[in-house]
């Protein structure tokens, strides 16, 4: 039977009753009409499945949804691959590399590929929707679910999200993705309204969202908790319907975020089709709503056949088994590729026994490596990697590897074990030291306090230093940290939250089995005071003003001359780039037109390895201002020693649009833009120019506007001259010229202009009508 006949057999009940949650994790089921349920589950880097919540006949409440939200990745089995689940008792899975890691690969081949093992593992479990990616803009590093998160750039966040969608779909299995729209802290996220300006809503928060959606089409999008410019989002017209259905022409599902609605009826009306999870007075409001006619039967049919189309999307599948020793083996090659190599002077790394013999590994996280952040997300491992396990194997026989915990606590130091962290580093040849972010204090539900790491790991360090100056540190954590210790030491690997596989992703890159070949997705500042959203954060009164506008991350630091302690884009890796050669397909650029740029890139160094070929535009100076730079473009290739490669990166004329707030459209400016291209933000060695012919776009104008800014527009300009001509009786030349002498200098309005110093008759309407 199809939808439409569905839709004729169902009662008002049967349909308000389709449009919620059953339990916690599933959809409703009709058996007589042939509807089965959906199931669904988080998470974004991970499969989360309580048979308890989940499975027939399973029985919940309001505490076992706080249990989810409030799961700490501090648990004792959350991290150490222990016996017992998580959330009562979780089945274990893979658990993949954090958002924060993950997106630090800029590997869309790979990340597809987690995207597909994820598919599997839910077809193992009867599971429909994996309810990810997350992919909010990383404003501030000090969001709680920051570690969930991607980048700072929407441009890199919507092609990953993409790349993981298209690996989940095409194996079946739905995608959701969240969180729509602003998200993006955790400090008191359902009352809290994010004020954004139009410019920056559209250009930066969601334009990770269109790119992901245009190139992946999710079978479903998550709304968000919070108020967006004083709409609440689950029940905004003008995000769900406008923006998302109209202009953007999506047709998929919008669920809500778990108990994100606030008033059913709204919510449907605004396009906030499936409430999460079963909520009765969700279901009663809707139904009277209904019944009232505050709702139509057109709006709840709409609603209602999004969501037997996503019934239709979701194949019938027998469970199948899951080759979790590959997914172990995906999980540890991402984390390899996403490991960022920071720091290396005097290329202290990779670790040879030409350089040195004896190893002393210092840190609790080399023995329980911290691998995720807390919230819904949090996975029960399958398999871990144990960092100092992994070593071992690594180093064989040809090291001497010896271990210290150094500081078993994160917040009270241990004097003896301190001691005796020092003296094996004093008598070792190096020391490597794994200290992380105190886990807990940040998650779902709670931001970061500060981007300090751990109290005592950062006292190990400095203490460490005392007594070797030959100091690798290996980092965990779920967003930028503060390095104030950075100096101390010659060797930085940043991790971020790599999941189960991490362990030997480390090992392989400190004893160069592995090139790294990881960049940094967002900026790393030098202190929490310079980031961008510093002074704003995290609001006051219930407003979370985004002040900084468009400029986010390495926008802010480029706008304002600033340098970070890394930068966007960066890492290092243990070979050499030379990038040789750009080259344009056209000098000029047409509205409808696409282009190539050719990047010429050389492996100089004396061994293989991989770099992330990154492509940034400069907008010429005009009407909008702009950050210096924007990515654009980028692709990641692999270059044996000596070898070079050219790369063809292209560029569609959406990159090279701004949204207008006052035209309230995207519009291209005339210009010459620069196109630039290096290893990161920073380190930009080849550019070309373009020059663009623009799109044509009328300001709107009013009685007020300026003279200058009528003069540009040529036909807007010839109709005031006529109307003047028409009231005074002066030649058009005559009138042109004088309007042209004094524009520069005026500083009121036309009208006042043309009444005052050119003493023509004229009414505001008449103005008004040849300005229009």
């Amino acid at each position: 039977m199809d939808k439409y006949s569905l839709l004729d057999k169902m009662t008002v009940e049967e349909k308000v009753t389709l449009l919620s949650g059953k339990g916690l994790w599933k959809t409703a089921h009709f058996p007589h009409l042939q509807i089965k349920s959906l199931k669904m589950t988080d998470g974004t880097y991970g499969v989360r499945y309580s048979p308890e919540q989940i499975d027939d006949n399973a029985s919940w409440t309001i505490s076992d949804f706080l249990d989810v939200v409030s799961q700490s990745a501090n648990d004792e089995h959350s991290h150490t691959g222990g016996s017992e689940a998580l959330f009562g008792k979780t089945l274990p899975a893979t658990c993949f590399p954090n958002g924060s890691s993950l997106a630090c690969s800029w590997d869309r081949e790979l990340v597809y590929q987690m995207g597909k093992a994820l598919a599997h593992e839910c077809h193992s479990l009867g599971v429909n929707i994996l309810l990810g990616p997350g992919i909010n803009i990383r404003r501030t590093p000090l969001s709680g679910r920051g570690y969930e998160y991607y980048s700072e750039d929407p441009l890199l966040s919507g092609e990953l999200a993409a790349s993981l969608i298209n690996g989940l779909q095409d194996q079946g299995v739905g995608a959701c993705l969240k969180h729509f729209a602003c998200n993006n802290s955790e400090y008191r996220r359902t009352e809290m309204d994010s004020i954004v300006d139009e410019r920056a809503l559209h250009e930066i928060y969601l334009a990770g969202f269109k790119r992901a959606i245009d190139k992946s089409n999710p079978w479903t999008i998550m709304s968000s908790y919070n108020r967006l410019n004083g709409e609440q989002t689950s029940q905004s017209y003008s995000l769900l319907t406008t923006i998302l259905r109209e202009q953007w022409g999506y047709q998929g599902l919008v669920m809500s975020d778990w108990y994100g609605i606030k008033d059913r009826p709204r919510s449907l009306k605004a396009g906030n089709d499936l409430a999460m999870p079963e909520v009765k007075r969700d279901k009663d409001e809707l139904r009277n709503a209904v019944e009232n006619k505050e709702v139509t039967m057109a709006e709840l049919d709409a609603s209602c056949l999004r969501m037997l189309t996503l019934l239709e999307h979701v194949p019938q599948r027998e469970l199948q088994d899951v080759d979790f020793a590959q997914h172990h083996t995906i999980a540890q090659k991402i984390a390899e590729e996403s490991i960022v190599l920071l720091k290396n002077d005097e290329n202290i790394l990779p670790l040879t026994t030409t350089k040195y013999k004896k190893v002393a590994i210092i840190g609790r996280g080399a023995h329980s490596p911290i691998i995720q952040g807390s919230g819904c997300a949090t996975t029960a491992p399958y398999m871990l990697d144990r960092p100092l396990d992994e070593i071992l194997d690594v180093a064989n026989d040809d090291f001497s590897i010896d271990y210290a915990v150094g500081a078993p606590d994160d917040y009270h130091e241990h004097p003896q074990e301190m001691e005796k962290a020092t003296e094996l580093a004093a008598r070792s040849d190096v020391a490597v030291v794994f200290v992380n972010t105190v886990i807990g204090e940040d998650g779902e539900n709670g931001d970061r306090k500060n981007l300090s790491i751990a109290p005592t790991h950062e006292s190990l360090i400095k203490a460490v230093a005392k007594k070797q100056k030959e100091l690798i540190v290996v980092l965990s954590n779920s967003d930028s940290v503060i390095m104030d210790w950075k100096d101390q030491c010659k060797g930085i690997v940043e991790t971020f939250f790599s999941g189960q596989g991490v362990g030997r992703a480390v090992a392989n890159i400190l004893f160069g089995v592995i090139n790294p070949s990881g960049k940094l997705t967002v900026t790393l500042p030098n202190s929490l005071e310079e980031t961008p959203a510093y002074l704003h954060y995290p609001g006051e009164g219930l407003s979370h003003h985004y002040s900084e506008g468009i400029y986010v991350g390495y926008r802010y630091y480029d706008k304002r001359k600033m340098t970070p302690c890394y930068p966007f884009g960066f890492g290092l890796s243990y070979t050499q780039f030379t990038y040789k050669k750009i080259e344009l397909s056209k000098p000029i650029l047409h509205a409808d037109d696409t282009l190539d740029v050719k990047i010429t890139l050389q492996n100089t160094g004396e061994r293989k390895g991989k770099e992330v070929v990154q492509l940034y535009i400069q907008h010429p100076q005009t009407e909008l201002p702009h950050p210096p730079l924007a990515l654009k473009g980028f692709e990641k290739i692999e270059l044996e020693a000596g070898e070079s490669q050219t790369v063809t990166l292209q560029l569609t004329p959406t990159e090279f649009q701004s949204y207008h707030p006052v035209l309230k459209q995207w519009i291209i400016e005339p210009g010459e833009y620069e196109i630039h291209a290096g290893g990161s933000s920073r380190s930009l060695p080849l550019s070309a120019c373009v020059q663009v012919v623009g799109t044509k776009h009328r300001f709107p104008f009013r009685e007020d506007s300026s003279l200058v800014q009528i003069i540009e527009d040529d036909q807007v300009f010839n109709q005031v001259i006529d109307l003047v001509a028409q009231k005074s009786n002066l030649d058009k030349e005559v009138i042109k010229k004088r309007l042209i002498d004094i524009a520069p200098e005026l500083f009121c309005g036309l009208y006042v202009a043309l009444t005052e110093f050119l003493g023509v008759d004229v009414t505001k309407d008449e103005l008004i009508e040849v300005l229009s």
